[in-house]
């Protein structure tokens, strides 16, 4: 029997293992989907599958192009190996279309085309539904300085560029997406890379000729099956087979 594992810390989405290497863990998608901050749940068969892929994908795409990311090799369909790190206690959000939130707050139809990417921060907090702060709050509370706010907006730029070219190429519209960010520390030189995952849980999708959902708002809003638009999105990124109608997500390797 395989020993068992130490779990260090599990989210809705994802749990966390100690790695087999010392400053490693083992991060493992699960098939829970989750919304409006955990009120509406549901297991949805092979998501965790198909988001382990994706977020490689992407990692591995963001390290070609001199991205730091926390990801280091996938282990299996459901298992990465990931570099330990210690998470900024921020959602770092890029919009590049009005959507959700954002159009709830300010009345800008869904959809519409902002000035510029707009990066904003929530606080990591799931029990206050993770409240929007700005940077004179991230900066007087201590979570990140100035200089780290400076370098995460640079990281987030950076990937938005990357991901919206990447989803451009298969006529897919990037609205917006979060990711995290983590400190890691290389002798006494400290340095942000991006963390947690990428992938159509943490982005929003539209398809750019007829706008339909290809991302968790299919699952918030019930608008169909949230492993159909998971799949769809591999499949446009060479991820799996063309000819994917009828196989089971859970057929990935």
């Amino acid at each position: 029997m395989a020993p068992r594992r130490k779990k260090i810390y599990e989210g809705k989405a994802k749990i966390l293992y100690e790695g087999t290497e010392p400053g490693t863990l083992v991060q493992y998608f699960k098939d829970d989907a989750t919304a409006f901050n955990a009120q509406k749940k549901a297991v949805i068969e092979g998501k965790g599958v198909l988001n382990n892929r994706l977020s490689e994908f992407f990692m591995q795409g963001l390290t070609n192009i001199g991205v730091p990311t926390h990801f280091i090799r996938r282990i299996n369909m459901r298992e990465q190996l990931i570099r330990q790190v210690e998470i900024v206690p921020l959602e770092v959000i890029v919009r590049n279309f009005a959507a959700g939130s954002l159009s709830k707050r300010l009345g800008i139809e869904e959809g519409t085309l902002l000035p510029r990417p707009i990066v904003e921060y929530s606080f990591k907090n799931d029990e206050l539904g993770d409240p929007m702060v700005s940077e004179e709050y991230i900066i007087a509370f201590g979570w990140a300085t100035q200089q780290d706010l400076d370098d995460i907006v640079s990281l987030a730029l950076r990937v938005n560029d990357f991901l919206s070219g990447v989803f451009f190429g298969v006529g897919i519209k990037l609205i917006d997406f979060k990711i995290e960010i983590g400190r890691v520390w290389d002798n006494d030189f400290m340095r942000l890379i991006v963390a947690d995952e990428i992938s159509p849980d943490s982005c929003r999708l539209w398809d750019m000729k007829t706008g339909q959902k290809l991302d968790k708002d299919v699952f918030r809003r019930d608008l169909g099956n949230l492993t159909d638009a998971y799949t769809e999105v591999a499949r446009r990124l060479g991820l799996m087979p063309a000819n994917t109608t009828n196989i089971k997500p859970t057929a990935i390797n």
